[in-house]
């Protein structure tokens, strides 16, 4: 980690510091003319403020920055999760962050963006619609695969495709592993179907979503109304089913203020899996919704079929447990990138 993100870790950790404060807790020993230097660039980026005068000066990351910080993940993870910093609850305000700092994305990935939907868009002209429907079928199934082992579903890309293709089980997996599979392709036909199921966005329609995934599985459809906890986290979403059903709202609203599809879906990627507004199939849900947002934006859908199942798993407890938004979205902007290489 060089300097000056070492600087901004450094603000992250402790607001509203004085420049001696940040001197002493920066792991390597800097001069005072390069930390006055980093302080006025980060300024300058946008990525921190002053406030007070002369040796009075405390310095905080600004909102944006502190959402899109980088973290080294094989740093932060090789710490146990008490031992990582990061939050045991739910954060009231970081809906509310979202909405005020703009797009997500910076100007080139942007761009880069809108190329992948403009060149989708004229793809699509150019085939059949029986090339398009074959091809979105060949999509759905490497989502089904990815997403149901990103939630450690062990059917091979192989045992998916006959098994979504020809209802041919393969042996020596649960039948839950099935419905899982089946789940996923049926839900991705439902939206296909119906490209405007889910605009706007309401809490209702990702109910119906997340009830097509769990359907014939021993899961609760519904908001729950009990705690839930997460595997290899300390956060702890909330348990109150009336906060949940505030907090799901809050992501909608926001979702549905957002122009861009592209980051509409990535808001919705990450805070259905953060507020986790159903007993289990919460990420599964998020990843469909947010599919659903690309495909009404008239954008690709992903797959996630080159997504590295634990590097998609610890992005997500990241922005759980430090509110970082910059590694699930290198994920999601991989996924629209390799969308764009591999399919129609």
């Amino acid at each position: 980690m060089d300097g000056y993100l070492q600087l901004l870790h450094g603000l992250r950790s402790h607001p509203n510091a004085r420049r001696s404060e940040l001197a002493e807790i920066l792991p390597e020993r800097v001069s005072a003319s390069t930390l006055k230097r980093w302080l006025a660039e980060a300024i300058g980026r946008g990525d921190a403020v002053a406030c007070g005068r002369g040796k009075a000066v405390r310095y905080s990351l600004t909102p944006r920055s502190a959402l899109l910080l980088p973290y080294d993940l094989d740093s932060y993870f090789s710490r146990e999760d008490d031992a990582r910093g990061g939050a045991k609850g739910f954060n009231f305000e970081l809906v509310g962050v979202l909405g005020e700092i703009g797009s997500p994305f910076t100007p080139r990935e942007v761009e880069e963006l809108e190329n992948l939907r403009i060149l989708y868009q004229k793809r699509l002209a150019s085939r059949s619609a029986t090339e398009n429907a074959v091809e979105m079928e060949r999509l759905a199934i490497d989502l089904s695969w990815k997403s149901s082992q990103i939630e450690g579903n062990t059917y091979t890309l192989l045992e998916t495709e006959r098994l979504l293709k020809r209802r041919e089980e393969a042996p020596g997996h649960s039948r839950d592993e099935a419905v899982m599979l089946l789940n996923h392709k049926r839900a991705m036909e439902f939206l296909i179907a119906q490209p405007d199921y889910l605009n706007p966005l309401t809490p209702r329609g990702i109910e119906d979503v997340h009830r097509l995934l769990v359907e014939g599985l021993d899961v609760d459809c519904g908001v729950r109304h009990h705690r839930v906890g997460i595997v290899g986290t300390s956060y702890l979403p909330l348990e109150n089913e009336f906060q949940i059903r505030e907090a799901l709202a809050a992501a909608c609203h926001l979702i549905n203020q957002t122009e861009s599809p592209f980051a509409k879906a990535l808001y919705a990627l990450v805070l259905l899996s953060y507020i986790q507004p159903f007993a289990d199939g919460n990420k599964r849900t998020a990843r469909i919704v947010a599919n659903a947002l690309l495909m009404a934006g008239g954008c690709c859908p992903l797959s996630y079929r080159n997504a590295e199942a634990l590097g998609y798993k610890k992005a997500m407890v990241l922005f759980y447990e430090q509110g970082s938004l910059y590694s699930a979205k290198e994920i999601f902007v991989g996924q629209c990138r390799f969308a764009g290489e591999t399919y129609f």
